[in-house]
């Protein structure tokens, strides 16, 4: 049984949220859930991620229920490349939103299985016995420097571009999306965030918190608090999913943002 909580936070210092969430049961059993960090002036960011969380949903539908993981994956790569085609074409029909665009990280779930998708530098996490691993590759210009061995890890935490993503939804006609069928057993959690999260609480904060007291409910809200107590300089927003009937579930459909 798989259980969901999420929320959103406009931070500490920004006017506007620009970052988007969902949670979703799907009618054959499988569970949606999508966060997504808008980019762009002229509040274009917050237009781009709704409607990310807009149209991939509606991209997944119809989903034959005897459809395996790997299929589903493919499923939800086109629908986010069609997502993609539509706020590309928003943008470049309206002139003052122009460049606007949205990370965005997916996942759809049973209790066997799991598909991730992403684009940007939003974040998949697994919690498993006691340990935290990021499952998602920052799609960022910093991260690419890390792995040419231009600058270290350290190094990319402070560095002055560290925003400066290398892909994003709806800047190009045509996108890649990475996508990815993962280890998913009972006892499992899976997080998915903005970078308000990954990019001021360090990882094993993170994973003190998820492990925690309290219901799924409990750990988000404690995991935003974790952002705005480093400075919540950025929106934040947190999904967790459960692969565990032991957790109450918090609006198990919804969005948040």
């Amino acid at each position: 049984m798989l259980k969901m909580a999420f929320l959103s936070d406009i931070g500490r210092v920004r006017t506007v949220n620009e970052d988007r969430a969902l949670v979703q049961d799907q009618p054959d059993g499988w569970a949606l859930a999508i966060v997504a960090d808008g980019m762009g002036g002229h509040q274009a960011g917050d237009i781009a991620s709704a409607m990310a969380i807009e149209w991939i949903p509606q991209g997944l539908h119809p989903m034959d229920a005897d459809l395996n993981g790997e299929q589903r994956g493919q499923r939800l790569r086109s629908a986010i490349e069609k997502a993609n085609e539509k706020i590309f074409e928003y943008a470049s029909e309206r002139e003052n939103y122009h460049g606007m665009g949205t990370t965005v990280v997916a996942v759809l779930a049973s209790s066997e299985s799991a598909v991730i998708a992403h684009i940007g530098d939003s974040r998949a996490y697994r919690i498993r016995g006691g340990h935290i691993e990021q499952l998602t590759e920052d799609h960022s210009l910093v991260n690419e420097l890390v792995k040419s061995g231009q600058i270290s890890r350290e190094e990319a935490e402070h560095h002055p571009r560290r925003n400066v993503l290398t892909r994003a939804l709806g800047t190009e006609p045509t996108i890649e999306v990475d996508v990815q069928e993962i280890s998913w057993q009972s006892g499992d959690m899976l997080l998915l965030c903005s970078d308000g999260l990954s990019g001021l609480v360090e990882q094993q904060r993170i994973l003190h918190t998820v492990l925690g007291e309290g219901d799924l409910e409990d750990k988000v809200r404690g995991l935003i608090n974790e952002a705005l107590a480093a400075g919540g300089d950025d929106n934040v927003t947190v999904v967790l999913m459960a692969n565990d009937s032991r957790h109450r579930a918090s609006e198990p459909n919804g969005e948040a943002g």
